[in-house]
Order: structure tokens, then sequence, then C-alpha cells
């Protein structure tokens, strides 16, 4: 049933698109008012093991709108537009106490060198309006490290800022009819790989120190550096994306990056990436702890990923503030390295607690489920070699899959044993048949219930009625096979 229910996952991106549809369909025509998304809402009910959210509001329409061609825009792909983009925002940053405005950008192909959002601002593209990203890097302009990384990520000192961007601000929406945003980041991939660039990438969008944000139903690509990147911000919803990099040879296109972010909505995309479908993080080492922002209730469901060179969904490596309060559902994670990842690595510090995963399918993966705690990069040599960080309550809930070479691999360590793990209702067929393709090191946790692959002997079992059957005297016993 498990197989016919996994023969293609044709029929649950059928489904993802119809689903999307409609959301499109309910958007034209619901009400109009005085504002796109207002009255937008998140409302959380947490505990150690569950995340709910639920989100109010329909789309509506600011009381100014303005047209990106009113401006002098020429849509032709070759015209830059920086000027008129800045004309245009500036005006809708005079309307913040009339409720905003709107930018529409018509169909064509815009240029132009990055720009900043404002507040109570909906940025709008139109079907087949493109956003096209200056690649010389004169046009970017440089921005201090963050401060909760103390480094570039790739480089010493500044940084380039993103080509969307935007911070303090307050009620942003950038939506449309499935328009595009478009990094063109071949030149920056390249330039990276032959170790010409002496800042690190910007991302493509970067929203930061702000809250009621809004991205929907457009499509984001080639980003030169992570796509889509919201830091140390509250209320933000990202629905009815299409998110895109080329599966190899663009490093480091992260899909979608919270970082340091509360409250927050990921759902019904598409996000098919260089790198992590989605990494959930919150500061680096030292930088990270002393900046002390987490990254906590955050929902992410109805999404189908593939990353061919990194993970699906990966919580990491930078987590030093802290990542709890985290609900993954409803997920397809296909043709890919990794399914779901927590990574991290002495030095980190910080903690990652009350995680679930429930109802994700693995379809042709080499691992399915990982946790490493050996990631070492760190940003210089300042960090505590000591600062341990926490990995506990993590739930497994609903995990389906085939063509999965190594379903589990859960590597805790002496300093860094991983506590309280669930495995409950998982059948994922493989391709590697070999004994050891559940395999743990210093791990404490239980499995409910029958479940395929057979589990490691460090967990306590239990029958469907949770009553135990046998407690495990193994937890620190380490059956991790690198080969496999």
């Amino acid at each position: 049933m498990v197989r016919r229910f996994l023969s293609s996952h044709k029929s649950l991106i059928t489904v993802f698109w119809i689903a999307t549809f409609a959301s499109l369909f309910i958007w034209q025509f619901g009400g109009v008012s005085t504002n796109l998304y207002s009255g937008f809402s998140l409302f959380w009910s947490s505990s150690s093991t569950t995340t709910t959210v639920f989100s109010g509001g329909f789309p509506k329409l600011r009381p100014v709108v303005f047209n990106l061609t009113d401006f002098g825009a020429v849509g032709d792909g070759v015209t830059i537009n920086t000027e008129a983009f800045e004309k245009a925002i500036y005006k809708i940053s005079k309307l913040a106490k009339k409720g905003g405005g709107q930018l529409n950008v018509p169909p064509g192909r815009w240029l132009t060198a990055p720009f900043n959002l404002t507040s109570y601002m909906t940025l709008f593209l139109s079907e087949n309006a493109e956003i096209l990203a200056l690649q010389d890097e004169k046009y970017w302009s440089l921005l201090p490290p963050l401060p909760s990384y103390g480094y570039g990520r790739e480089h010493h000192g500044p940084r380039y800022g993103s080509f969307i961007h935007g911070q303090n601000l307050r009620d942003v929406v950038v939506t449309g009819n499935n328009g595009s945003i478009n990094g063109q980041g071949q030149t920056w991939w390249k330039k990276y790989r032959q170790k010409l660039l002496n800042h690190t990438r910007g991302p493509l969008a970067q929203i930061m120190w702000s809250s009621d944000i809004v991205f929907a139903n457009i499509t984001l690509r080639d980003s030169p550096f992570w796509t889509l990147h919201p830091y140390d911000c509250k209320n933000v919803t990202i629905t009815n994306m299409t998110i895109l990099a080329p599966v190899f040879e663009a490093p480091n296109t992260d899909g979608i990056d919270p970082d340091s972010c509360e409250d927050m909505l990921i759902e019904n995309s598409y996000i098919s990436v260089g790198d992590d479908g989605i990494a959930i993080k919150s500061g680096w080492d030292q930088y990270g702890t002393t900046y002390g922002k987490p990254s906590k209730n955050i929902l992410i469901r109805n999404l189908i990923i593939r990353s061919m060179v990194s993970a699906g969904i990966s919580i990491g490596s930078e987590m030093s503030g802290g990542v709890s309060n985290i609900t993954v559902e409803n997920i397809l994670i296909w043709s890919s390295r990794r399914g779901v990842r927590i990574k991290t690595a002495p030095g980190r510090g910080g903690y990652v607690r009350d995680i679930t995963f429930r109802n994700v399918t693995l379809d042709e993966l080499r691992v399915g489920i990982v946790i490493k705690t050996d990631y070492n990069e760190h940003p210089d040599g300042g960090f505590n070699p000591q600062a341990f960080p926490i990995l506990e309550n993590i739930n497994y809930t609903g995990i389906y899959g085939q063509g999965v070479r190594v379903p589990v691999r859960i590597q805790g360590s002496k300093e860094i044993p991983v506590k309280n793990v669930t495995f409950r209702d998982m059948s994922v067929g493989i391709t590697y048949k070999k004994k050891h393709i559940f395999q743990c090191a210093y791990v404490e946790g239980r499995v409910i219930g029958t479940i395929f692959p057979a589990p490691c002997d460090n967990l306590d079992r239990y029958d469907e009625q949770e009553r135990l059957v046998k407690q495990s005297d193994s937890q620190n016993a380490t059956d991790i096979d690198y080969e496999i």
C-alpha cells in the first residue's frame, strides 16, 4: 500500500498545484478593501511537541496604487530602471498614515540594481513580469556583517547587501500573479568558484528586524547566495511560492533561511535549489550566543522540495541562539541527497528542542533523517570549544518513502547526546541491503509500534498503546557507517 502511494510523486505534485490555483482563485475573487493581506495574523498553540498556526485575512488592495511605468521604467531587459523603482518606493514611503501604497510591475523584463522596500508597501508582479538583477557587483552596496554572525559568512569584513532589501519595516507584501524576481546569479557563482570575490555574496531577498511580512504567489530564481532570508523578524508568511536554482553548480543557494525569526509560516510551495531547501538558523558560535535571538514558533507545511547536494529541510548548522517549537508536516522531498537534517557542533552552544516532523515522504534519497553533531565550521578562533549544544525532544511521525539508501543516521556524541527522540509510524523502502541502515550513536529515545527498517538498539521499544516492551541498555552504542 505504501509503495502504491509512493509510486510517483507526480500525484502529490498535481494535488499541490490544484491547491495553489484554488488559492489564487480565492485571491482574485475575494473581497477588496483597504490593504493587501490586512488583518493578517498568526495565533500559536504550542506544547513540547506541536505547533499550530491559523492564518486569517484575505488579500486586499492598498488605498493608493502606482505603476512602475509611471516613473519612466522600460521593461526591455536592457534599460536600467533603478531610478524608477527608487522614485516609486519613495512616494509610497510618504503614505504610511494613509495605509501605504502598492507598486504594480507590469509584464516585461525590468532590469535594476538592488533596491530597498519601505513599510506599508505591496510590491505586485503581474503575470510575465520579471525583475532582473544587475550582475556587476559594483551596483551592490556593502553592509556590515550580521551581528549574530560576526563574519560575512564567506569572507571577513563587510558583505554584499541583498537584491531586494528591507530593514526595520512593518506590513510589507511581495506578491503577484506568479511574476518573478531573477537574481541572475550565474556570474556570482562562477566568481565564487574561481575565488574572485572579496566579500560574501548577497541574498536575493533579505528582510531584517521587521514584522508582518508576506511573500506570496511569485517565483524567486537564481539567487547569488541564499534566496529568501528573513532575519530577526516576527510574524512572517511565505506561501504559494516557487523557488528555483540549478541543483548543481549554484553554491549556497538555499531556498528559505529563517534566521532568529519568531512566529512564521512557510507553506504550499515548490523549492528546487543548489543547497538546503529550507535552513532554520539563529546565529553562529559566540556571535549567535551573544546576540541571543532564537528561531521559534515556525510551521512548515505542504511543500515539495528537491536538494541534490544538501538537504530538503535543515536546522543549523548556525543555531547558537537556539531553535525551538518547529513543526514540519506534509512534505515531499524527492531526488535529493538528504531529507530532514539537524546539524551542529561543539562550539555552537544553544539548543535545538521541541521539533516535530510529521507526514514526510522521502523519494529517492541518499540519507533520509540526519542528526549530525560534528559539523565543524567556525567563523574564527574565538568560539568556546566547550559550548556544547543541547538536542532534545525531537519527534518523527509518519515517515514514508522509497529508494532511500540510509533511512536514519543520528550521530550524537558523548559531549552532545541526542535526547528524547521518538519514532512512530515509519515505513521507508531501502535501496542498500546491508544490516546497519538505521544508524545511531549516543541517542536516547523510543520507538512506538512497529517501524521499518528495524531501529537501532539505542532506542526503547513500546507497543502501539505506548506500553514499554523493551528498555534499551545501549544508548551510547555507536553504529555509524559513512561508507553507505
